[in-house]
């Protein structure tokens, strides 16, 4: 055991030894990990946020949400639906190999197969076809008006390398399967990732032969995973990390007032809301035998009736958040107020809805909830077994690391379910094809872990995905997130805002996708 610990300190000192002498250090702390290093496994916001360090797309978003070229310089569109993109020449990986077209085909390939969970970057896309070593063409299904802003997560990885170390297939994380590719990065981007010590820190370091310039002036990040709300802040306070993104709500208006720190304040793109087993012939944990009650749309709108999203705002999350009645947020194209108007709390109405359902006493039923993911997700929670309480419904509550949490909702174990959803690409149909859409083993309702099916549904969302007039489709948008309200498919609890906090020597670029880039960050 101690030659063990002695090999792995070993090789931790030797990982951190290139650190050079005048490194600028960007210490950042949030509250919960990556969970995987596979850059085409897992959409999960803070992977994505740590893996677009180290690995790039065809395209990146500038500090604006604008698309601009990545590791394609140029396009142009040959046909409605064919679009030939120039690659970017002499840019290496970080292991020294050079990127070309053959890199782009095989991540293609990688990405749609059906244990990942990020084929939605590639909606759309039916091929991706060589044409030399710096030039592909996208062959597209139809037209597609999110394309480029999709593109920004689809990475670029070494089919070399993948083959190398025998990754040529994404991780199945839900199986709980290892790879090197889910340990070990090697991409083309800005940093490069030197340690990962899984819920302990990440250090990554400039890329000296990195095609671009950063902005800023770090070379190296050390990110930290911590939970807990008071060892986050005191760390902030004590000088230990320089930026913090993951605020508890009851210390925002504290650092606001503290000259050490500055605080920069927006709305994420993110909502949080309550997903429900909807495919079941049976709960899993329920005391009703033989049915199931959320496949009943009274059921379903008596569990909204009865949130109080108000006293979660004002207690729970101390003013910051905005009540959901729908699932997208302010910032995401389709959104308006009269849409996302939230119903009064009603209980007796809630009450009345259940004794009609069939469940005049109400019944039993459980709630997987993550406890290191959202701002205040177990306090959440905990808040809504109370309220929904009141109508007669017992809830047992699990809430756990969002690594188990993710795994146990992913296989369908679960009866109800906590989750956040932030809109990579801005655009609604983002969560409606992930969310509602019928599940496929594609991109089609990938996050749609309650099974939820609607045929007319269905046809809306796969008619947005390819209609070019702008008013056609946002009047499709708008049916979408209607009947996905009034259907009450979910329980949306909130849009998050999510202000940050950094030391007064730390600039960097407010991302309401929640995803810092350290290239545009400056420590002083």
């Amino acid at each position: 055991m101690q030659l063990k610990r002695f090999l792995a300190a070993t090789l931790a000192a030797a990982a951190l030894s290139a650190v050079p002498a005048y490194a600028v250090t960007l210490r950042w702390a949030a509250q919960n990990d990556v969970i995987t290093l596979d850059p085409h496994s897992q959409n999960h916001a803070t992977t994505h946020s740590i893996m677009q360090h180290v690995y790039e797309g065809l395209v990146r978003f500038d500090k604006d949400f604008k698309t601009e070229p990545c590791l394609a310089t140029s396009w142009q569109q040959i046909t409605p639906t064919q679009i030939r993109f120039n690659l970017r020449k002499n840019v290496k990986f970080h292991d020294g190999s050079p990127f070309t077209a053959d890199d782009v085909v095989f991540s293609y390939g990688r990405i749609i197969q059906p244990q990942g969970t990020n084929q939605i970057y590639v909606q759309g896309v039916k091929e991706v076809r060589k044409i030399d070593d710096f030039t592909v063409d996208l062959i597209l299904s139809g037209p597609n008006p999110v394309l480029f802003a999709n593109l920004v997560d689809f990475r670029i990885m070494s089919k070399a390398w993948s083959a190398k170390n025998r990754s040529e297939n994404v991780q199945d994380f839900k199986a709980k399967e290892d790879t090197y590719a889910s340990r070990n990065t090697n991409g083309t981007g800005p940093y490069i990732l030197k340690l990962w010590e899984p819920d302990k820190r990440i250090v990554m370091q400039a890329n000296p032969a990195w095609w671009d310039k950063i902005t800023g002036n770090v070379t190296e990040v050390i990110y930290t995973p911590i939970r807990s709300d008071a060892t986050r802040v005191a760390a902030l306070l004590a000088g230990d990390v320089d930026l913090l993104t993951d605020m508890p709500t009851q210390d925002v208006a504290r650092m606001q007032k503290d000259p050490k720190l500055k605080v920069l304040e927006g709305a994420e793109n993110r909502t949080i809301f309550i997903g429900m087993d909807q495919f079941s012939e049976q709960l899993k944990y329920s005391d009703v035998k033989g049915k199931n009650p959320f496949k009943d749309v009274r059921v379903r709108k008596a569990l909204n009736l009865a949130v109080d999203r108000e006293a979660i705002r004002r207690v729970t999350m101390r003013g910051l958040s905005i009540p959901a009645a729908i699932m997208v947020a302010p910032s995401v194209h389709g959104w308006s107020q009269d849409l996302d108007k939230v119903s009064p709390l009603d209980l007796e109405g809630a009450k009345k809805l259940l004794a009609e359902a069939g469940y005049p006493n109400g019944f039993s039923f459980q709630l997987d909830c993550p406890n290191n993911r959202y701002v205040n997700d177990e306090e959440i929670c905990q808040a809504l077994v109370s309220m929904w309480a009141k109508v007669g419904l017992k809830v047992k509550l699990l809430a756990q690391n969002m690594t188990p949490f993710i795994t146990k909702i992913q296989n369908f174990d679960h009866d109800a379910y906590m989750l956040g959803w932030g809109v990579a690409n801005f655009d609604a149909n983002y969560t409606l094809f992930s969310l509602v859409h019928t599940k496929t083993t594609g991109a089609a309702g990938a996050f749609n872990l309650g099974r939820i099916s609607d045929a007319k549904l269905d046809t809306i969302i796969d008619a947005i995905n390819v209609e070019s007039d702008v008013k056609k489709r946002d009047a499709m948008l708008r049916e979408g997130l209607l009947i996905t309200r009034d259907q009450y498919y979910y329980v949306p609890l909130h849009h998050q805002l999510r202000p940050w906090a950094m030391k007064q020597n730390v600039s960097t670029v407010y991302k309401s996708d929640d995803r810092p880039e350290a290239r545009y960050a400056t420590v002083k």
